[in-house]
């Protein structure tokens, strides 16, 4: 269906390509004249952008509910090699255009809230100069996200899906020069960029299985044609998803490619924030909801998803509990939720998928922008007090009454992510334990553990927060922000208490919304399955406040109840299970030997030594040569005499 034939529909529908092309022009227009503008200007242009974003995607979901078939809206004809022929197409459907919302109507809160934490972010690394540069990547942050879910081929998708990879390394990597030893937030921004190449290699050889196989890269094409090509080769189609499982791991954090999203906390906390919630992580859970099809003809590959998000969620689970920095509690928390949603499109259930992914959204960019305030909050209060950490937990306590706003909005959104009833959380997630249940005891047992943990660790965190008494100067005068922070937790706010109505059990909105892009199996309202996990959530709270609420922690040094308990199992949690050690012995020191191995024989050897040797030979022919330039006429004669004896040689010898 080409633009032409978009008329026929709605032609809200044109209105499309404004979902990519008004975040560029934030982008354009804060190169041009940011500058010149000053904070407000840049941090308004920007704040338009993704709230333009956010109107047309409202429009196009608004034209759905009349033409809930969709349109392909051409923009221009990409490129025809051979057979491919292959358009720069966006698909409007619902499926993308629910992509489309979450992108950008969580984009732009979390944008309004950055315009006043890079206020003090840059005012506190002494570099005004970069508050512009920040908002550039983050409208282009956005902009990538939007190509990557209204793509309508493939290729078209990758284009979305390396657009995200540069802006979150960009973004990691924001404040290079900072960070643990100097250049910590580089190194950083580098592991992400290179663990996410791996993944992106695993997309890259499913897109050239599938062109050969299929000959097209068009969604449509491909999926019309699966069934028959699983028919004459079923391995082409497991080893397309298998790979695109590949990618899923790196970009959306599972095992074993999980590594570089907890550093990429180096990053300001919008940063983090934009990239757990609303776009970078979320895109493998797209991938392969849109490519069900697919996952279809591929069982066996379909059942590895669902136990590499389960395993996911549970091992990501057991690391949050040891760690003591409050955004890297919440990026194991990310990783483990997206576990949830990935074993859910693993198994069938896509609609519970993406429901957790929509609602995830909503209460995780709500604790992360709390808990970029509580770290404002004590910055700014730290005059002369020396905090070394302002992200350490332990030197926290006591913010209840000095952050109100920020308290009462994390509390709720803590309580969301940990599935408490009516928040948006518990719906999500019993859809997702229902799934579970129905496709094998073994993945719900895993994930109602992880569910208990997630209950345990966030229970933990606002214990260590905001209760007790007030572990450093920093905590003791800590003073709630301004509205341009408080604001958006207020409204995330909401949407983590009120989320759970877009699928509410014998409702089912989000499904029948659904069921125009995906085949959706209807969900079910399972009694006990509910009442086992809110039974789950009250253990792992009472556990956490017999732990750290009956008897607060006194002092930053005090030790952690819970090491005392688990002696060396805590450690190992605390350690994050070894895992970027057992990687650094594995690949990175073999890598880092190899290269220097290489470089003293080959680069400084072989190839410097032949460099050396000519430089060597033309000196010295250059030596010789210089001889004969000695500037004596009787020289230069006899050279003249000797060559004109050699040419009568050769002519009358000839």
């Amino acid at each position: 269906m080409l633009l032409s034939e978009v008329s026929l529909h709605d032609p809200v529908f044109r209105l499309a390509p404004l979902v990519i092309f008004l975040p560029l022009a934030g982008v354009i227009l804060n190169l041009l004249i940011g500058r010149r503008l000053g904070e407000l200007g840049a941090g308004l242009i920007a704040c338009l952008a993704g709230a333009g974003a956010f109107a047309v995607s409202a429009a196009l979901a608004f034209g759905l509910k009349s033409s809930p078939e969709g349109a392909i809206v051409l923009i221009w004809r990409w490129f025809q090699v051979g057979n491919l022929d292959l358009n720069w197409s966006l698909k409007v459907d619902t499926l993308s255009v629910t992509m489309m919302l979450v992108v950008s109507g969580v984009g732009t809160l979390i944008h309004i809230y950055a315009t006043r934490y890079m206020h003090s972010d840059v005012r506190h690394h002494h570099e005004p100069g970069r508050y512009t540069r920040f908002f550039v990547f983050f409208n282009l942050f956005l902009a990538a996200m939007m190509v990557l879910v209204s793509a309508d081929n493939f290729l078209m998708l990758f284009v979305g899906w390396e657009g995200v990879g540069l802006c979150s390394y960009l973004l990691i990597g924001f404040w290079f020069e900072g960070g643990e030893g100097g250049l910590g937030n580089a190194r950083a921004a580098k592991k992400a960029f290179v663990v996410n190449r791996i993944g992106d290699f695993g997309l890259l050889i499913a897109i050239f299985i599938m062109l050969g196989a299929f000959g097209s890269l068009e969604f449509s094409r491909v999926f019309a044609a699966a069934p028959a090509v699983t028919a004459t080769a079923p391995g082409v189609v497991l080893a397309i998803t298998l790979f695109m499982l590949l990618g899923v791991t790196g970009k959306s954090a599972q095992l074993p490619l999980f590594v570089w999203l907890p550093d990429a906390m180096a990053g300001p906390t919008p940063v983090s924030a934009l990239i757990h919630a609303a776009t970078m992580v979320t895109a493998g859970v797209y991938l392969v909801a849109r490519s069900q099809p697919l996952f279809v003809q591929a069982p066996l590959a379909a059942d590895v998803v669902l136990w590499v998000g389960a395993i996911t969620a549970l091992f990501a689970g057991t690391i949050a509990v040891g760690q003591y920095d409050i955004k890297k509690v919440l990026a194991y928390s990310t990783i483990s939720q997206l576990g949830f949603m990935v074993a859910a499109v693993g198994m069938g259930a896509v609609v519970a998928g993406m429901f957790h992914l929509i609602t995830h959204a909503f209460f995780k960019a709500l604790l992360f922008l709390a808990a970029g305030s509580v770290i404002l909050a004590l910055e700014e209060a730290d005059h002369g007090h020396d905090l070394q950490d302002a992200q350490d937990m332990r030197v926290m306590g006591g913010l209840r009454s000095r952050l109100p706003v920020t308290f009462w909005t994390f509390l709720i959104g803590a309580l969301a992510l940990s599935g408490l009833v009516p928040l948006a959380g518990f719906f999500s997630k019993d859809e997702i334990l229902v799934a579970a249940q129905q496709k094998s005891p073994a993945v719900f047992i895993i994930l109602l553990a992880a569910a208990f943990l997630t209950a345990f660790y966030m229970a933990r965190q606002v214990f260590l927060v905001f209760f007790g008494r007030p572990r450093s100067g920093a905590a003791e005068h800590a003073r709630e922000n301004p509205p341009l922070i408080t604001v958006p937790l207020i409204a995330l706010a909401l949407l983590s208490i009120f989320g759970g109505v877009l699928n509410l059990p014998g409702v089912h909105t989000l499904e029948h919304w659904l069921e125009h892009s995906l085949n959706v199996t209807p969900a079910k309202f399972v009694l006990w399955i509910a009442l086992v996990s809110l039974a789950v959530l009250a253990a792992a709270v009472t556990l956490a406040w017999l732990l750290y609420g009956r008897k607060p922690r006194a002092t930053a040094r005090e030790a952690d109840p819970l090491a005392a308990r688990l002696g060396g199992l805590y450690r190992a949690l605390e350690a994050r299970w070894k895992v970027d050690e057992f990687y650094s012995w594995l690949v990175v020191r073999p890598f880092e030997r190899a290269a220097e191995f290489l470089s003293s024989i080959f680069d400084l050897k072989l190839i410097n030594g032949l460099g050396d040797g000519l430089g060597a030979l033309v000196q010295s022919l250059s030596t010789a040569a210089s001889r004969i330039q000695n500037g004596f006429v009787r020289s230069y004669t006899l050279v003249f005499l000797v060559g004109v004896t050699a040419i009568l040689a050769y002519l009358l010898l000839r």
